[in-house]
């Protein structure tokens, strides 16, 4: 479930107990994960405005808790994970080398996927991280159908599939409901419901915004999850895979969470007031929260923070110099995995 981190600890005396599930170093470690992905998206967005980076790019700055929290509850040796083209930090938190994707990003041969895939597209089976997909909604029916080939196989997986609110409207969503369902597969629905949909409200966009009752009239349980809270993602998610390793089928969980950053980094994100922005950051930011928790219950100090810190952007800046510094995919590269036969990729 839970690795710890590499932070020696030092509480300070008088720490009051805590009843989190957590040690210490455990719970730094799921900080660490969640100021490495904040930490990188903040370095993709300076890339990406310095000409760097082609193509589209979608943040993940402000939803950190989500992947985060039920990365903890999962085992992520087994588990599946997919997702949409908000994908960087899903591909981190599945244990990709932060190198690999930046220089994926950048269209680079030491990229995830060859430099080929750039932001949208991102793979890495090995980790059991199944991508990153451009099309709105696609991700649902192919993370069913990796969930149907764990039970298939008789294996103790389960598929986490990701989606924003905007594909919940998406007819194939609702055909993967039936099927997982049916054949109580074992599969956990990730609703990030981040408010918006490209730029668009979810009450402008959805005659029905309670995204954890979609899958009622197929007999699939949910529940609504405060997002930015990663003790409260941990807790449901824990439950939603205990349920679904017991046999009982597909689960639901919505996230209520915020992007701090426009749909895409084309997005100015002007349908909404900075006040508002400004709200969210200063009283739900899940690292800012996580961070008092550390320190009030753990003894943590401001120090060891800002040690952290130091050290996980110089671990961004290194991945960003790999980018920079790997070259561009050989021309051969136009005519390979494009086909495939029992002897391997073409």
């Amino acid at each position: 479930m839970s690795k710890k981190s590499s932070l020696k600890i030092v509480a300070e005396k008088g720490t009051k107990k805590t009843n989190r599930p957590f040690s210490a170093e455990e719970l730094l470690h799921f900080y660490e994960e969640m100021l490495t992905i904040r930490r990188f998206e903040e370095k993709a967005a300076q890339m990406y405005s310095s000409g760097l980076m082609g193509g589209f790019c979608h943040l993940y700055i402000g939803q950190e808790a989500v992947v985060t929290g039920i990365k903890a509850a999962s085992k992520p040796e087994k588990d599946y994970s997919i997702t949409s083209y908000r994908c960087h930090a899903h591909a981190i938190s599945c244990g990709v080398d932060p190198k690999k994707v930046m220089a994926e990003l950048t269209g680079r041969s030491g990229g995830i996927s060859k430099g080929k895939g750039g932001s949208m597209h991102m793979f890495d089976p090995e980790k059991n991280f199944f991508g990153g997909h451009g099309i709105v909604a696609a991700q649902i029916p192919l993370g069913t159908g990796l969930a149907f080939a764990a039970k298939y196989r008789g294996e103790d997986r389960v598929c986490v599939a990701y989606a924003g609110d905007g594909a919940m409207n998406g007819g194939q969503v609702y055909e993967a409901f039936n099927m997982a369902k049916l054949w109580e597969l074992p599969v956990l629905y990730i609703v990030e419901n981040n408010r918006y949909g490209m730029g668009t409200s979810t009450a402008r966009a959805s005659g029905m915004s309670e995204f954890y009752k979609r899958g009622e009239s197929f007999g699939i349980q949910g529940e609504r999850v405060d997002g930015m809270d990663f003790f409260a993602v941990y807790y449901a998610a824990k439950r939603a895979i205990d349920f679904i390793r017991s046999g009982k089928g597909p689960y639901l969980l919505e996230m209520e969470t915020y992007r701090y950053r426009g749909h895409s980094m084309s997005d100015p994100a002007k349908y909404r007031t900075k006040d508002e922005v400004e709200e969210m950051r200063a009283k739900h930011d899940p690292i800012t929260n996580l961070a008092v928790v550390l320190q009030e219950e753990y003894g943590i100090t401001q120090d060891q923070l800002k040690e952290i810190d130091k050290t996980i952007k110089q671990t961004v800046q290194d991945a960003a110099d790999f980018a920079e510094t790997s070259p561009e995919p050989d021309v051969s590269e136009l005519w390979t995995d494009i086909t495939s036969d029992e002897k391997g990729s073409k």
